[in-house]
């Protein structure tokens, strides 16, 4: 609340130093509704019944939150460098002081506002494909080299609908893959939240995988509804809404919990549940040497796993390839540099002794509807098979 009086302040500030009609109590009056209008949607959206009327408050606010991030970063920034310049014996303090200064000084941040918040908006709706190339020193039959696709994090609802997760699809469907993996964060908490459950199935189901559609849950395909990153209601134990296991089945897609499958009869390929959210009907998920402790490890073994966490752990039990999200790279600068510190591969390629770790920055968002200084993305991940006998 502090500082959205502490902007809303310097916002009338600055348009009164800019036009003398905003001194007037009429004119700080409607700037300050229009401010709690959007300051407040979020709000307004989160106690709303589903429908049209909450998604646009909902996209509202989704997008304040990214407008506000960096309104406090650059105004706050403005006013540090205006104090420490108030200091300095070398600068003319009149010209400081002046209604000059000031406005140039609200002109320079509104822009930088104005332009990291575009660009975010557009960024995030631009899907990449960023492509890696692995060896694996394992036999795989007659299989010598396969392209998997790996995309997290859609977070399909009330940010992510039908227009990006088609334009996913045909950035897979380019590439021509063997076999697509999900690693989690397919749902944004709240299934009423889709835009429309029925065309996203149709549209999923248009995936074209030569050995099939596999994936895993993560933290946020529970059911739950969220504000402003806090989750509210949902059972004690959290877990999946039956209507998100349904959709996946309806859309062609196999869910692993805690449990493999053989691809081609050669491959193994496990889905772990959320090492903090494990779903329903998991209590506590396997560890590294229970989920190989039955297997060949002679062959490949592949591991699609939200977050990603013991990878030492998982490279000691013999698993080949581990595919995670969940990071998002931050998503939104200064984030993109502060997850660095919190993930041994917060986004990218790592070997960890013989396995190879891919961490995608996640085809969605989840919160403010932005990227800045990280991409959304589906990674094309070439394995080669070179058995040394």
């Amino acid at each position: 609340m502090l500082v959205q009086i502490y902007i809303v302040r310097w916002l009338i500030l600055w348009l009164s130093a800019c036009r003398k009609e905003f001194r007037r109590f009429r004119s700080r009056l409607i700037v300050s509704a229009v401010y709690v209008f959007f300051a407040s949607a979020m709000g307004v959206g989160f106690f709303l019944p589903s429908g049209p009327v909450k998604r646009f408050f909902v996209k509202i606010g989704n997008y304040w939150l990214g407008i506000l991030l960096y309104t406090i970063l650059i105004v706050g920034a403005a006013d540090v460098i205006h104090v420490i310049l108030k200091k300095s014996k070398k600068i003319n303090q009149e010209k400081l002081r002046s209604f000059k200064t000031f406005i140039i000084s609200g002109i320079i941040c509104a822009v930088g506002i104005a332009v990291l918040s575009i660009w975010g908006m557009i960024n995030a709706g631009n899907i990449r494909t960023t492509r890696y190339k692995t060896v694996i020193e394992k036999d795989a039959g007659s299989i010598k080299q396969m392209k998997i696709i790996l995309a997290a994090d859609l977070h399909m609802g009330y940010n992510i609908g039908c227009d990006h997760i088609q334009k996913m699809v045909d950035k897979m469907n380019a590439e021509n893959p063997d076999l697509v993996v999900f690693a989690g964060d397919i749902f944004d908490n709240e299934y009423d939240a889709l835009e429309d459950p029925e065309k996203l199935i149709s549209i999923l189901k248009g995936i074209k995988s030569k050995y099939g559609v596999y994936a895993c849950y993560g933290n946020h395909d529970i059911k739950e509804r969220i504000l402003a990153g806090f989750t509210f209601g949902g059972s004690r134990k959290k877990q999946s809404d039956i209507r998100m296991d349904e959709f996946l089945e309806k859309a062609g897609i196999v869910l692993l919990q805690d449990e493999s499958v053989m691809i081609a009869d050669r491959i193994y390929l496990y889905g772990r549940p959320d090492r903090q959210r494990p779903g329903r009907g998991i209590e506590t998920r396997k560890n590294p040497e229970e989920i190989t402790a039955d297997m060949d490890l002679t062959k490949p073994v592949f591991v699609i796993d939200h977050q990603p966490k013991e990878l030492q752990e998982l490279a000691d039990a013999g698993v080949d390839l581990d595919l995670c999200g969940h990071t998002h790279d931050g998503q939104m600068f200064p984030g993109n540099l502060t997850v660095r510190m919190m993930w041994e591969n917060a986004c990218g390629y790592l070997k960890k002794g013989d396995m190879h770790n891919i961490v995608t920055s996640g085809v969605g968002i989840f919160g403010p509807n932005m990227r800045v200084g990280t991409i959304s993305e589906i990674c094309s991940v070439t394995v080669k098979f070179e058995h040394k006998k």
